[in-house]
């Protein structure tokens, strides 16, 4: 008897044990996680919050640490600026494409009820694009302003012509315009012969070099998407 009490108590004993809490050793797993992605929407780590034995002996240099932490956010803030332009560009594509379809020749030849439903589509669907605000500042003095805001009439008056081939032939001299000005490897300006590129349209050439590279940029993309849309106009009339 005295030896089942005993088998009974080693087997308690064993329980006892086999139930007892084990140190967790993923304590840091909170930590992996958090600096697992390095995109813009996560916080800068600070490097210098933590110590490991080897660096007890280093003397601390805050100046080194704040350095590195803000180049890491000025790396996110680039990116993040790209982003946004480039959600710019897809807003500005689409109200161009609204434009074009209000200024084609197929809804003028529509009846006049075909034509408020089609007019009535287009004003919701601006409306909603409405909604979205983007505001990605350039820096420009009071001429550059003035020449953007001629490129940009200059543009909206060859959009509303109507008539594809005489836009695309339009959009091909801007285009012609925006190839004469190149950038060496150094950033400096140069520019083309006008036999290198085809016709230009000279006024349309002086107000672009009155724009800031960025706008330069950003008109060469517009006009490039505006050129696909009234090749495929073109080819369909």
């Amino acid at each position: 008897m005295f030896e089942n009490l005993l088998g009974i108590f080693r087997k308690r004993r064993r329980c006892d044990e086999q139930l007892s809490p084990q140190p967790s050793s993923n304590y840091d797993s909170d930590e992996d996680e958090y600096n697992d992605d390095e995109n813009y929407a996560h916080p800068a780590e600070w490097t210098g919050a933590y110590f490991s034995n080897s660096q007890i002996d280093r003397p601390f240099n805050a100046n080194e640490r704040f350095v590195t932490i803000l180049d890491q956010l000025d790396a996110r803030v680039e990116k993040f600026r790209k982003d946004s332009l480039n959600l710019q560009e897809k807003k500005d594509y689409l109200l161009m494409s609204m434009d074009l379809i209000k200024s084609n020749e197929l809804l003028q030849n529509m009846s006049e009820g075909e034509r408020e439903e089609i007019m009535l589509y287009i004003q919701r669907v601006s409306s909603r694009l409405a909604t979205v605000e983007l505001n990605v500042r350039t820096v420009r003095d009071a001429s550059q302003e003035d020449s953007l805001s001629q490129i940009n009439a200059l543009i909206d008056t060859m959009i509303k012509m109507g008539d594809p081939v005489i836009g695309r032939q339009r959009c091909q001299l801007y285009l012609n315009a925006c190839c004469t000005s190149t950038i060496d490897p150094n950033g400096r300006m140069g520019t083309l012969h006008e036999a290198d590129v085809g016709p230009i349209d000279k006024k349309f050439e002086s107000a672009l070099l009155g724009c800031t590279l960025d706008d330069q940029k950003n008109i060469k993309k517009r006009l490039q998407a505006l050129m696909g849309y009234l090749n495929k106009q073109t080819v369909t009339n």
